[in-house]
């Protein structure tokens, strides 16, 4: 693919919480627009209570049209494990280059999907789940933060930085050498105030003109 296209899919319930330091990573540093795909055109609610209406749906679109797809966990993933045709789509791009990144209840979607054969993975669901399923291959559940392999990465929601961190360094993009961790770091009044670039500050001023002329 010549450029670089991303996707989140929602299904009920999902976390915006663990998803959302890559996806605005992506959007806010990088300018890379994220569609928001999911079953059906309907308005879905995150587990924080926030609804969102996706802007395709998995009938819409291939998998192999994106460079990453994100999957957000969710507090209830039997909704999302039990719909069809979002496990269709996955099982779709079994094949394909396409980089799948599953944080927290996630990665069983994979499982079921296929997505996740042969490969080494890790997942924030209760281990019954992993007993309950026999799609999940236990033999390759490895209990760290984070997991690459092949072309999916899965993590643990509260390591959603380092989740984040891995994605970011995989598709290639410059996040430094210490991504958004403060652990120890003691912070001078310096560090702590900001200021604009003067051509910042000045398109910042014309936006300004819009509201006050």
């Amino acid at each position: 693919m010549d450029s670089k296209k991303y996707a989140v899919v929602i299904y009920p319930s999902f976390s915006l919480q663990e998803i959302t330091c890559l996806t605005s990573c992506l959007s806010v540093w990088f300018n890379e627009k994220i569609d928001i795909i999911a079953s059906e055109l309907k308005i879905y609610e995150s587990e924080e209570g926030f609804q969102i209406t996706p802007t395709k749906t998995v009938d819409e679109v291939r998998v192999s049209d994106y460079t990453c797809i994100i999957l957000p966990g969710t507090i209830y993933p039997l909704h999302a494990l039990y719909d069809d045709k979002l496990i269709d789509f996955l099982r779709s791009g079994k094949d394909s280059s396409t980089l799948f990144a599953a944080i927290s209840s996630s990665p069983i979607l994979l499982s079921k999907a296929g997505i996740l054969d042969g490969k080494d993975f890790t997942a924030g669901y209760f281990m019954q789940m992993a007993d309950t399923f026999s799609f999940v291959d236990k033999s390759h559940f490895v209990h760290r933060p984070v997991v690459e392999s092949g072309n999916t990465i899965t993590g643990i929601g509260m390591f959603f930085r380092e989740f984040a961190e891995c994605v970011l360094n995989k598709l290639g993009y410059d996040i430094g050498e210490d991504f958004m961790n403060t652990t120890g770091h003691e912070y001078t009044e310096s560090d702590l105030t900001f200021y604009w670039s003067d051509e910042d500050y000045k398109e910042f001023l014309e936006e300004l003109k819009e509201f006050t002329d």
